[in-house]
């Protein structure tokens, strides 16, 4: 039987949102640190104590961790990685005899049974080496089959699946296609039921597929037909497993990068390809929330990963800013120099709080994570680049120098050039910061919208808006005055010692970042969602918040943990907490007194080609 895809069709704005909006998780049942911090509540007691790994999980995942560093110091050479474009089988085959592609697989399945954070605490000690063997186990662990098949999977195919996935059957995920970025409305891959009822058939073409020249199993999202409610047609979304070697799935082209040059990333056909209806995951139409959901934890090797370059390149800085000598004097001994190293170790152990709370809280079950994970992806992975950035600066033109060439000279083959192509990708991957942005700060508004949705939003009757109004001004009236009052100052927190003036700030900054999103919905109304400048900035005050709190949490609980040497982690978090404050500050003031609609009005000028005279002077290009 053969069946083709459906011809293109536009999808509005207004689809686009109905889309995303389904596949929102719509409750939040547990609590999140974050939300309430959007909300105006520092609810501290949901990070300090700063959470543990359970004694138990140390033991069982000690002498894995131990063995992978092994292997990897042993037989992982990078630059030969980098240079081909290409893991070498045996890397591949000596990671599956590890366990490597099976580190969160329950054990009754055949996989090691260890707990998020202990999976990022391998692929740290991957990604402090090198990022595309980090791509290959992550894309396989965070976002392929082993982790919706955990969470979403019926037990036949757990039973079916899994002990392959844990002996190092590698997996892949599929959803971004040529026209579809991250708008999963214009999916255009299409699954339709078979003749006989048994299976579905699935045609398209899905691109930027992370291990898909390599994989045996994907998940692959697809279009299903379409569902009437209420006279309105919904959109479904569906996820599937599909295994590469049935008739046709075709790998059509491996895609090639700036960086993570050995990524095995591709186009991926499908056509008229059988799927067993037994291979629907979670159930039809509940696809991109599986994709969602996934995510929350997903996201979390991008951010432990950020962490592995920080510490590199801080070891990297510090070694050549003591060696190096200018002027009489070691580089490091310059405050120029000594500025960046600074800041560069304090942001370091800022994107480890952030990194590890999430990722125990993900343990821990008893937290919407959500919101967390996506700021930790988002301000890990520019927290980290610009650390990055910092350490070309630092080795100069030895940081612009490949390591092949540094070595062929004579030099230690320092692979900061590398660290830079292959970390870039981080602000794009599983979500690009101006998605993060705009994911963030739609579950930031969500309160706003649960009171005030029938006020502010396009297409509601008088009738709804009259209602809304009345529900509005009953929560607003106490609601908005609380925003302002409440202690923020001496001597609350005064345990955290001279780290206590911070989370005061986050207390009283808590609650300006509130009003400023409720002032913010009432100035734009339902033109918001289009100030995603304004929106930016609300996001960026609340991630630095987040950032702030965990650190001073993670730094007291090493204070307690280590005693006297505890000492340092506490001078690194009130540098970190000293700088975020300043940016904090720095958006608020840039909030209502900036040059947006100027930017804005320029851009469009641009696009209208009213200012190609400035691109004159090049060379033509066809």
């Amino acid at each position: 039987m053969t069946i083709t895809a459906a011809p293109e069709r536009k999808v509005s704005a207004d689809e686009a949102r109905e889309v995303a909006e389904a596949a929102r998780e719509q409750e939040w049942v547990a609590p999140s640190f974050v939300r309430d911090l959007f909300l105006g509540k520092l609810r501290l007691e949901l990070i300090h104590p700063y959470p543990e790994q359970d004694p138990e999980e140390i033991t069982r995942a000690q002498p894995f961790l131990e063995r992978l560093e092994r292997f990897l110091r042993e037989h992982v050479d990078a630059d030969r990685i980098d240079r081909e474009g290409e893991i070498p089988d045996t890397v591949i085959q000596g990671l599956r005899e590890l366990g490597a592609f099976g580190i969160k697989i329950p054990r009754e399945y055949g996989g090691l049974g260890l707990s998020q954070l202990s999976y990022m605490k391998a692929i740290e000690l991957v990604s402090s080496l090198d990022g595309s063997v980090t791509a290959l186990l992550s894309a396989h662990q965070s976002i392929g089959v082993p982790q919706p098949l955990k969470m979403f999977g019926s037990e036949a195919q757990k039973k079916k699946y899994f002990p392959r996935l844990a002996q190092g059957a590698i997996s892949a995920f599929a959803l971004t296609e040529p026209g579809v970025g991250s708008d999963p409305a214009a999916m255009e891959t299409l699954a339709v039921p078979s003749g006989d009822g048994q299976a579905w058939i699935l045609n398209g073409e899905k691109l930027w597929c992370t291990n898909g020249t390599k994989a045996e199993l994907m998940v692959v999202m697809a279009r299903t037909p379409s569902k009437v409610t209420n006279g309105k047609e919904k959109r479904q979304i569906t996820a599937f497993i599909v295994e590469t070697n049935w008739p046709g799935v075709e790998v059509v082209h491996r895609c090639h990068f700036m960086g993570l040059k050995a990524i095995y990333n591709g186009v991926i056909r499908f056509t008229n390809v059988r799927v067993p209806k037994e291979n629907v995951l979670w159930g039809e139409g509940k696809g991109l929330k599986l994709a969602l959901v996934t995510l929350n934890t997903g996201r979390l090797t991008l951010p432990i990963s950020s962490v592995a370059a920080g510490k590199r390149c801080l070891e990297i800085s510090r070694h050549w800013a003591s060696e190096r000598v200018q002027w009489g004097r070691a580089i490091g001994k310059h405050d120029a120099i000594a500025q960046k190293i600074g800041a560069m170790a304090a942001n370091t152990f800022a994107m480890e709080a952030v990194a590890e709370l999430c990722g125990a809280m993900a343990d821990r079950g008893s937290y919407d994570i959500r919101l967390e994970a996506a700021i930790a992806k988002l301000y890990n992975s520019e927290a980290g680049w610009r650390i990055i950035d910092e350490t070309v600066q630092i080795r100069g033109g030895r940081g612009y120098e490949t390591a092949d060439s540094l070595r062929a000279r004579g030099e230690k083959p320092v692979p900061v050039e590398r660290i830079m192509r292959d970390f870039r990708i981080n602000l794009i991957f599983e979500g690009s910061s101006e998605i993060m942005h705009l994911f963030i700060a739609r579950e930031a508004v969500d309160k706003h919208l649960q009171i005030a949705g029938d006020v502010v939003l396009p297409g509601k009757r008088a009738l709804e808006r009259l209602r809304g109004l009345l529900r509005a001004a009953l929560f607003y009236s106490w609601w908005y005055p609380s925003r302002w009052l409440g202690w923020g100052f001496w001597p609350k927190h005064a345990e955290f010692g001279p780290l206590a003036k911070h989370l005061r700030y986050v207390d009283r900054t808590a609650r300006r970042l509130a009003r400023s999103v409720f002032h913010a919905m009432v100035r734009f109304g339902p033109k918001l969602e289009y100030r995603q400048a304004v929106l930016f900035r609300l996001v960026d005050v609340g991630a630095e918040l987040f950032a702030i709190a965990a650190t001073c949490a993670r730094a007291q609980w090493l204070l307690r943990r280590d005693g006297a040497t505890g000492q340092r982690p506490v001078a690194l978090a009130d540098l970190f907490c000293s700088e975020a404050r300043g940016r904090v500050d720095a958006k608020f003031k840039q909030l209502w007194r900036n040059a947006d609609v100027a930017a804005y009005r320029v851009a469009q000028d641009v696009l209208q080609g009213e200012h190609r005279w400035l691109e004159q002077g090049m060379v033509e290009l066809e």
